[in-house]
């Protein structure tokens, strides 16, 4: 049988939803209206395999069960109106849909090729409209279902935060516990009755928790899922008028690109998500993650501006709080991260020396990052030709990778391949080829 596709088929398999499940759906948002709708199977067949278009009430229900604003449905452009596949637009009560897209293609291993499909262009358009757009009154008081106490969101909230802030090493075991504290908070956030204060909580946890279970399945390599997750928890966050988390969770995103070789998206996100966030260490962060996009561009003037912004914004006072997702930035990160910048402009013994500098400033207790900044350190040693040295870190950095976890790093060393193979009669480097292909 061919693939269907067409954007609704595309979008609808995206939701887990059968062609039944959206007849059903858009006669649920006619009835809602007070109104009846004639949509079937056939109907949406109709639509995804002959070409029919819908008719513009039909598009406006078909918008609702999506998530989408009707001030953005334009019904002569059928479809291109449609959402990109994992992107849930900004818009009233769209916390639940995209929290339950992200959750749903989890469980759906099977769909990862569709899940891949989030477009640069589509990832843009949402920070722009982060960017422009207030937060819609959506955590208000719930007066219906069964009521939601102070208790239980305290529960979940310390059982959280002791879930993500274990070492590495064991926190590779949990991942199952935070996918089910996510999708209980789902549902206490769709179906429970509470205050206006337990429902900002409540999307305050979700959007935490959409981050944690977001960076997981990005260490892990399965890029689809991480991205949804952090669609979620941008949704959550901005739900919650939380615009420093938003502007994390938008960084998260251009870190993302800049792994995936998409640079100039991850910088035209950053530039989006900076307009809105306040904290100096947020801010510094962001400007740490738009040099590393701006670099590998050759934007040597702007990489070399932001760096400085970084480390002017890391050690400004406030009275506020650091917010959690960046209170691991420190000096170490400065250091590495502006090394690999430069790295990216050329200017490799600098960035050396910086990476060195920033790997003995980095505490104890970060294992995880130690390893990705000894593959760092690895990849310059090989741009300065002193392939020895290079084998050391990457041995170092596989052999922790491998104990505590930490299959990203792993990834890192075996990009490297490539490179050593060059130098295979080097000290240290036959050895480091075999653990490598083991």
């Amino acid at each position: 049988m061919a693939e269907n596709n067409h954007p609704l088929a595309l979008v609808r398999a995206a939701r887990g939803m059968t062609g039944v499940d959206l007849a059903r759906e858009i006669c649920a948002a006619a009835e809602r209206r007070g109104l009846r709708s004639g949509v079937d199977k056939q109907r949406v067949r109709k639509w995804e395999v002959t070409g029919v278009t819908p008719d513009r009430e039909s598009q406006e229900y078909i918008a609702e069960v999506f998530g989408v604003p009707l001030e953005n449905v334009d019904a002569g452009s059928w479809p291109s109106w449609l959402p990109d596949v994992g992107v849930v637009p900004l818009g009233p009560a769209s916390t639940v849909p995209a929290l339950r897209e992200a959750l749903r293609a989890s469980m759906d291993r099977s769909r990862r090729t569709v899940l891949s499909a989030i477009s640069g262009t589509a990832l843009i358009t949402l920070a722009g409209a982060w960017a422009t757009t207030d937060a819609w009154p959506e955590v208000t008081e719930r007066v219906q279902g069964k009521t939601i106490g102070e208790d239980l969101v305290v529960l979940l909230e310390e059982t959280s935060a002791r879930l993500t802030t274990l070492a590495t090493q064991e926190r590779q075991h949990t991942a199952a516990l935070i996918d089910a504290h996510l999708a209980t908070v789902t549902d206490l956030i769709a179906d429970g009755r509470y205050s206006p204060a337990l429902g900002v909580r409540l999307h305050a946890l979700a959007a935490s928790l959409s981050q944690t279970v977001a960076w997981h399945r990005f260490d892990h390599g399965h890029h689809g899922e991480a991205g949804r997750f952090w669609i979620a928890g941008l949704h959550s966050a901005h739900a919650g008028a939380d615009h420093d988390m938003g502007a994390a969770l938008l960084s998260d995103l251009a870190y993302q690109a800049s792994w995936r070789g998409d640079p100039r998206t991850a910088a035209q996100i950053l530039e989006r998500a900076l307009t809105r966030t306040r904290h100096p260490a947020a801010r510094s962060l962001l400007h740490l993650r738009l040099a590393r996009a701006l670099a590998p561009q050759g934007e040597r003037r702007r990489t070399l501006r932001a760096l400085s912004a970084a480390e002017h914004l890391l050690g400004v006072p406030t009275p506020d709080p650091v917010p959690a997702w960046c209170s691991w930035l420190s000096e170490a990160d400065l250091a590495v991260d502006s090394g690999q910048s430069l790295n990216d402009l050329g200017d490799t013994r600098r960035a050396h020396q910086l990476i060195e500098e920033g790997q003995i400033l980095l505490p104890p207790s970060r294992d995880k990052t130690r390893g990705v900044f000894l593959a760092y350190r690895a990849r310059t040693h090989l741009d300065l030709e002193e392939p020895d040295l290079a084998a050391v870190a990457a041995a170092q950095s596989l052999e922790l990778a491998q104990r505590i976890g930490a299959p990203r790093c792993v990834e890192l060393v075996r990009g490297l391949v490539p490179r050593f193979k060059t130098f295979r009669d080097a000290e240290g480097v036959p050895e480091l080829l075999a653990k490598a292909a083991a």
